[in-house]
């Protein structure tokens, strides 16, 4: 069996150089990429990973010989703030969860959701002025925020959106990339105190919900019929909190961002969007027309997946290739670095929707797409959060007309993909479609 390839000598002061250059780790991954291939390693000091990238990788981790990995891993700091929450589960555990969350985001839900995703957007938007430009990821935040905890919860956050804002960020701050990942007892009094209000928030909507004793018509209602205790709860809406509403924040902070830094495809979606709805807020049979925004999201996805690592134990030696990872090997595989391979992308860099038009859509690899995973264990919120995003983005389109007004953008490692350090824009309130 061959070593696992290790940047050492030249290639890591080039790989270091371009993380200085940049700023940016992904330009020192794609570095990496470039000159080690589709396997390397990353000796860092008490975070030894292996990485893989491309669609035989994905299709080995995700599908082939998933059963020889763990998700759970004791120490990170995910672990440590979701505790048994159905994203750091396995085995038995992880399907009966999954098995109780399912129903509220299965595809026969969608339809009742559609409503109260364009009405969050319009309650936040309502706050905006022509003048002056906002930061989108920030205004998103507050669109899936109130999107989710609405439709998943039956919880209206709005008024408490002032308090809980800065825990939010501090906790999401808390499973960031950081210096933690090499010194576990980094200090962060700050993200504690901050877990401790959200925990506070959550078991008084539990407690609420308990006191109620009404029919388990949402997600937190069925999580409480199915018989969990408070504290097993308490881990599902927090995971569903933090990873639900943040990964959509990213999506559609990117999406606003390429938008209106590409005038025509702007004009495009916004065509279309004019096209279907006209003067009529978005139904669940309108947005399944919307081709071409469907377009724009997918590849959205592809340049900025706001998961954008995917981490794995191997649960034994495991082969792969040429090569043998032992028993307790972390095991990365980098959605990013996948979605830009030229081998299945051509000119990767470029922002092109038509990518993902039906006849362009047959060509792609297997697996070379996995903004939400791939087989059993893919994104239990994946098809709301797309649903969701094709909701607001067209209510915006919609209602407003953007022009990007900020400066250079790069993409920033948190606990998702961020644009960093914000997407700037002034919205301007159009004229509904067929006034005079």
């Amino acid at each position: 069996m061959a070593p696992v390839p290790q940047p050492i000598g030249a290639v890591a002061w080039r790989a270091f150089r371009a993380l200085t250059q940049q700023g940016n780790v992904l330009a020192a991954l794609e570095t990496l990429h470039v000159e080690l291939g589709d396997v390397f390693q990353i000796p860092l000091p008490g975070f030894r990973v292996t990485m893989l990238v491309g669609p035989e990788a994905n299709r080995f981790l995700l599908m082939t010989d998933r059963s020889q990995f763990l998700w759970r891993a004791e120490n990170d700091p995910v672990t440590r703030l979701l505790r048994h929450g159905v994203l750091v589960e396995d085995g038995e555990s992880h399907d009966e969860l999954r098995g109780s969350m399912t129903p509220s985001l299965h595809r026969s839900r969608l339809e009742g959701y559609v409503e109260t995703m364009w009405r969050c957007v319009d309650q936040v938007t309502k706050e905006w002025d022509d003048e002056t430009p906002r930061d989108q990821l920030a205004e998103m935040r507050k669109i899936a925020l109130l999107t989710l905890t609405r439709a998943l919860f039956d919880e209206d956050v709005y008024p408490y959106l002032k308090t809980l804002w800065q825990p939010i960020l501090d906790t999401i701050r808390y499973i960031s990339p950081g210096p933690w990942l090499v010194w576990r007892n980094f200090p962060r009094p700050r993200s504690h105190r901050a877990i401790e209000r959200m925990d506070n928030y959550l078991r008084q909507l539990i407690a609420a919900r308990r006191a109620s004793l009404g029919e388990p018509a949402d997600l937190l209602g069925e999580l409480i019929a199915s018989g969990m205790n408070d504290d097993l709860i308490r881990d599902q809406l927090l995971t569903l909190l933090i990873a639900g509403h943040d990964t959509s924040t990213a999506l559609l902070a990117w999406a606003l961002y390429l938008l209106t830094t590409h005038a025509d495809m702007y004009a495009c979606a916004q065509d279309e969007v004019d096209r279907v709805l006209g003067v009529q807020p978005p139904t669940y049979q309108d947005i399944g027309q919307l081709s071409y925004l469907d377009c724009v999201i997918k590849e959205t996805l592809r340049l900025y997946p706001p998961i954008h690592l995917g981490s794995r134990i191997a649960a034994t030696d495991i082969h792969f290739q040429e090569y043998t990872f032992p028993a307790g090997t972390r095991v990365m595989y980098s959605i990013y670095l996948t979605h830009r391979r030229p081998e299945d992308w051509p000119e990767p860099q470029r922002f092109d929707p038509e990518r993902f038009a039906p006849e362009q859509r047959k060509r792609q690899t297997p697996y070379s797409f996995v903004p939400f995973g791939a087989g059993p264990r893919n994104c239990l919120g994946g098809v709301f959060a797309q649903v969701e995003a094709k909701v607001i983005l067209a209510r915006l389109l919609q209602r407003f007309d953007a022009r990007y007004v900020g400066g250079v953008v790069r993409p920033h490692m948190a606990a998702t993909l961020e644009p960093h350090p914000g997407v700037m824009v002034k919205m301007s309130r159009r004229q509904p479609v067929g006034a005079g």
